[in-house]
């Protein structure tokens, strides 16, 4: 089948067109896609059968390939056939089932799911001859990678589990600030009267406890047993969590190396004809990361779609030194960009979402 798109067109490709690349022969996996595997706004992309230790992350750079590198840095390979275990803060590359032949007007971006960020598994996608982790430049044609490094519970993978997901896009996407005041003003994109949108939607973390019963987060234990990344509702919250409960004065100090699921103050919501991303917080504001995980679906916290706004999960780590983060501190934006047509599904509605209509919640891995 073939594939076109107007010469003008700008946007996220949604559902229906993911599928309409594959049919075309533009996104090629190995195996047919399994359901829900194409999202409002992107694909999910599956593991491969076999992970490669190697010593260290890397990219491949212009004219080399993931391949010849693996070679020439593996320690063992595993086979993830029926299923292996990989250990905290080792380094594994996974070639994916899903390779690319992208035409000269689609670029691709990759992120991790929203569950794999919640067990703070460190995962990135490479591309052959790449400078950029996550990012496959308009006309790629060939293999895709996971690179894997759990940080605090060791995981059990295997072939067709999914940690990584891509979108599709082409033209300019994002909106400059006119088109987010107006869509702002239009929708509410969160529930604040003094919304900061200066370049982005600026979310700051919720440490009042009010919004979950007098808890403002979760920081995880160490010395954990083994998380399998495809059982739903299989853990106890004690065994890999403790509650963080608020203090008087709306802090909390973030201990360095250790990891914790706070939630943002703001509720949000992604209309249905756009899609958000979570950019990278400023480093010159704070020493500790926030959000792995930076896609949000049309239909997020959308009222039509079994919203009415939805908190962000915030996955957080300090840096080098202990730093006090206060309730009401910004820690990320929000980016809104168009869709090129409206998803036939929105996030919540017919694709199991697990995350719709959320305040402060762990991945689908844990009972609560």
């Amino acid at each position: 089948m073939s594939f076109t798109l107007q010469p003008d067109a700008n946007g996220i490709l949604p559902d229906r067109m993911i599928a309409a690349m594959a049919d075309a022969g533009l996104i090629l996996p190995a195996y047919p896609f399994v359901e829900s595997q194409i999202q409002p706004a992107s694909l999910d992309l599956r593991l491969g059968d076999i992970a490669y230790r190697v010593r260290a992350s890397f990219l491949p750079g212009p004219g080399a390939t993931v391949a010849e590198r693996i070679d020439e840095l593996k320690l063992h390979e595993i086979d993830l056939t029926d299923g292996a275990v990989l250990e905290t803060n080792c380094v594994y590359i996974v070639p994916l089932l899903e390779s690319l032949a992208l035409p000269p007007e689609i670029v691709a971006a990759a992120n991790p799911k929203s569950s794999t960020g919640r067990l703070d598994v460190f995962t990135r996608v490479i591309a052959d001859g790449t400078r950029r982790f996550d990012m496959i430049g308009a006309g790629y044609h060939g293999p895709l990678y996971a690179e894997i490094s759990p940080k605090t519970f060791p995981v059990l993978l295997r072939e067709g589990s999914r940690l990584s997901q891509v979108r599709f896009r082409t033209g300019d996407a994002i909106l400059n600030a006119d088109e987010l005041d107006a869509l702002h003003d239009l929708e509410r994109l969160v529930d604040v009267d003094d919304a900061d949108l200066a370049n982005g939607v600026a979310l700051s973390v919720d440490l009042s406890g009010e919004n979950a019963s007098g808890f403002v987060g979760y920081r995880a234990k160490r010395h954990t047993g083994v998380v399998d990344i495809d059982r739903r509702g299989g853990y106890t919250v004690d065994e890999f969590w403790e509650a963080i409960a608020a203090r008087p004065d709306g802090s909390l100090i973030l201990d360095p190396g250790e990891f914790y699921i706070l939630a943002s103050k703001e509720a949000v919501q992604v209309p249905p004809d756009y899609a958000a991303e979570m950019v990278p917080f400023d480093p010159l504001v704070g020493e500790f990361r926030v959000h792995y995980a930076g896609f949000f679906d049309p239909g997020f916290g959308y009222a039509g779609a079994g919203g009415q706004g939805s908190r962000a999960v915030l996955e957080v780590r300090s840096r080098e030194v202990p730093f006090i983060l206060e309730h009401g501190q910004i820690v990320g934006r929000l980016v809104y960009e168009k869709m090129l047509a409206r998803p036939d599904a929105l996030y919540g509605q017919r694709i199991g979402s697990n995350y719709q209509a959320q305040g402060l919640k762990l991945s689908k891995h844990f009972r609560v």
